[in-house]
């Protein structure tokens, strides 16, 4: 996770030198703004300005997602999520969701907090980006209550 300003942040896949090039792109930009206005740049005029930067699409246009995925079985995860996610969800039941979705999509037989990370952004009160990592033991508790932390068979 990378914090452009207090009220963005950025999560990258892919080539990461790639990725720190318009991440760093990203917050000059925001900096540059709010030292012009003395106010954080609008999340869409910088998304737009990257966007100009490194074109998201041929087209240029970009896009907003509320639940997406990337990565081996894309596919079968995306349909979960739209079939899953709601408007309303609390932080907690978005956690839930993803685990189930990534329990349900990995090739592999079961979930342990060695094998996997989860952070969570997510706005403060104050209108801040805030992010957090679940530490190991509370990321087991999490795949225990959603049911995915099965033991493998060779660890029977």
């Amino acid at each position: 996770m990378y914090m452009i300003d207090d009220h963005v942040a950025c999560a990258v896949a892919g080539i990461m030198s790639d990725a720190n090039i318009l991440i760093n792109t990203a917050w000059v930009q925001a900096q540059r703004y709010l030292f012009a206005y003395q106010e954080p740049m609008p999340v869409e005029q910088l998304v737009q300005s990257l966007c100009d930067t490194k074109q998201g699409d041929p087209s240029g246009n970009y896009a907003g997602w509320k639940a997406a995925v990337i990565g081996a079985n894309n596919q079968a995860a995306q349909s979960m999520l739209k079939q899953d996610h709601k408007d309303d969800m609390t932080r907690e039941e978005g956690v839930e969701l993803a685990l189930k979705v990534l329990g349900k999509t990995m090739d592999s037989t079961s979930l342990t907090p060695e094998k996997l990370e989860l952070a969570e952004g997510f706005l403060s009160p104050s209108r801040k980006v805030k992010y957090q990592v679940s530490p190991p033991a509370s990321l087991s508790k999490l795949l225990e209550k959603v049911g995915v932390n099965q033991p493998a068979p060779e660890d029977l």
